[in-house]
């Protein structure tokens, strides 16, 4: 029965007879220096009761979520046995995106964070580009519904109490297009107009305003946060070179004109007590930066298809003496319900180069790229696998973590709900064509007709989806469910009717069936108040009519 276990343990040896557990039965701590791991722990349990030994509060915290679990599964009589457990990766993170259109509520993030523990995550970053309210600069973030430092600082007291890190990050140089489309920084563009962008995406490294700009935002951001790591990001800078600071990048390369800016970012990360992490992706398309990069700087190596090649490129940044991690991604963004297999072995793939090359942990990104419509619920299966990696990554079994995680967070029995959890996650291959890091039924849902009929998508895959997903029975939870499960439920029932609607949607235009198209159209266009609904019950206004635009400009298509 071990082997439900959603997060595996590292060493357990059965004994005779059981221990029934009770509301009044009474767990037994004690201090163990020889445990070196701070967050390693034992478990004894014997028929007279529970003891739990580790060298820190954290240890005997997850000593306590592998007890729970070990309840459920066990329904309290539990066996005796000795459980010695620690973790593979120091960091054991979730990265959420939280600039993209969606902002979640504080109460959202609370709920999440307590979930997240009992999977022994210790460490959340929120991807923050344009979302916080900046008293220098009041105009970022308008409209967008962004954080206050109440909340950022709120959201921090709590994950204490879960032994989990709030670690700053903030946009600041590339992915920057929401604060340079403001006419009062165009002028620090590195190439305005790029990607259709008023201002591009990219500060201009030579722009005497792009280092100041990120001083005033620091000044009021990294202090905020008590853990020693902040993410400064600087990935994607794609148009460094190309514009305003080209003639320099000539001269010099642009390799070495992006680390003279990112020195810059150094320097502050310096001034306030932080310890730098940043995305690996520039360094890694001019590696002859490695040596020239200050050692304590931790590079974050993302790569979000299954078998990447920067996930092998892993052991060029310890090879370097970089301190790392790595991170995937729950490849939940640009779908309706994910694309599963390749979160899966994305994850795992990753997870072993990050044990074979000594990472300091493992970060699992959550995106939500084209007014993150996905849903949160969709990558809470892979915030637990992932986690799983993370915590003892040779022990997990990615063919039953689907079914075990349906048991251990929403308590089903059956096999139902991992049923349609796996087969929503599979529609970007059934549908027949698929595209890096997306779903094309996400964009048949909403995109032009003659766009659609591009795709070419299977007939007999889009039919497949229809008749799975066609009258799917609610999912029954047990009674004391909370509404961050109930709320779940709904979202994948809603993420399927989304997926279906897009397959009737690809069959009647490959079919040139005008009636049906423009009857798929309105049915798209009804979805509005249940995506609002749900949205709304997670996460703050922000971009929601963004979203809704686009159903109701389907709907109006004839």
């Amino acid at each position: 029965m071990f082997e439900k276990l959603l997060i595996p343990v590292r060493k357990h040896r059965l004994k005779k007879g059981f221990f029934n557990l009770t509301e009044t039965s009474i767990l037994k701590f004690f201090d163990d220096i020889s445990i070196s791991n701070s967050e390693g722990y034992r478990i004894e349990i014997q028929p007279k009761g529970i003891e739990i030994y580790s060298s820190s509060e954290a240890g005997s915290f997850y000593a306590i979520q592998t007890l729970k679990d070990l309840a459920h599964i066990y329904n309290d009589k539990l066996p005796c046995c000795t459980i010695e457990d620690w973790p593979d990766f120091t960091r054991r993170g979730v990265y959420l995106d939280c600039s993209r259109g969606k902002v979640p509520k504080l109460k959202t993030l609370k709920e999440l964070a307590a979930r997240l523990a009992e999977w022994k995550i210790n460490e959340i970053q929120l991807y923050i580009e344009n979302v916080f309210t900046f008293k220098k600069h009041p105009l970022i973030g308008k409209g967008y519904s962004p954080f206050t430092p109440e909340e950022i600082l709120a959201f921090q007291e709590h994950c204490k109490k879960y032994h989990i890190k709030l670690v700053g990050s903030l946009a600041s140089f590339g992915h920057m297009e929401r604060i340079l489309e403001i006419p009062k920084y165009q002028h620090l563009a590195e190439l305005p107009g790029y990607l259709g962008y008023a201002g591009g995406i990219t500060l201009c490294p030579t722009a005497p305003g792009s280092i100041k700009l990120i001083k005033d935002l620091y000044k009021e951001f990294v202090p905020l946060f008590e853990a020693v790591d902040f993410n400064v990001c600087c990935d994607e800078t794609c148009e460094i070179g190309e514009g305003k600071s080209k003639r320099l990048a000539e001269q010099i390369g642009k390799g070495k004109l992006y680390l003279q800016f990112v020195l810059k970012i150094y320097e502050l990360c310096q001034k306030y007590g932080k310890r730098m992490n940043m995305w690996a992706d520039i360094v890694l398309k001019h590696p002859e930066l490695l040596s020239e990069m200050p050692k304590d700087i931790v590079l974050l190596n993302w790569e979000y298809e299954a078998r990447g090649k920067n996930i092998y490129r892993t052991k060029e940044l310890a090879k370097a003496g970089m301190p790392f991690m790595v991170c995937p991604g729950t490849s939940g963004w640009q779908t309706h319900g994910s694309r599963l297999p390749n979160s899966v072995e994305n994850v795992s793939n990753f997870a072993s180069q990050g044990r074979k090359y000594g990472a300091q942990g493992l970060l699992n990104t959550d995106w939500g790229d084209k007014g993150h419509r996905n849903f949160l619920s969709v990558s809470l299966h892979s915030f637990a696998h992932a986690a799983a990696h993370s915590w003892n990554g040779k022990s997990v079994n990615n063919q039953t973590f689907t079914e075990n995680f349906c048991r251990q967070f929403f308590g089903q029995k059956t096999g139902r709900l991992a049923n349609m959890i796996t087969r929503l996650g599979k529609n970007y291959l059934t549908c027949g064509t698929t595209i890096f890091n997306s779903s094309l039924l996400f964009h048949t849902l909403t995109e032009e007709v003659s766009k659609v009929k591009e795709f070419n998508l299977n007939k007999t895959g889009l039919k497949k989806i229809a008749q799975n997903f066609s009258g799917n029975k609610s999912v029954i939870l047990p009674k004391d469910s909370s509404a961050f499960e109930k709320t779940a439920i709904q979202e994948f029932e809603l993420a399927a009717k989304m997926d279906y609607l897009a397959a009737q949607r690809a069959i009647a235009i490959n079919d040139g069936n005008n009636l049906k198209i423009k009857n798929v159209n309105k049915q798209i266009s009804k979805i509005t108040d249940e995506f609002k609904r749900l949205w709304l019950l997670r996460n703050k206004p922000s971009r929601l009519k963004d979203n809704l635009n686009l159903f109701k400009r389907v709907g109006q298509c004839e």
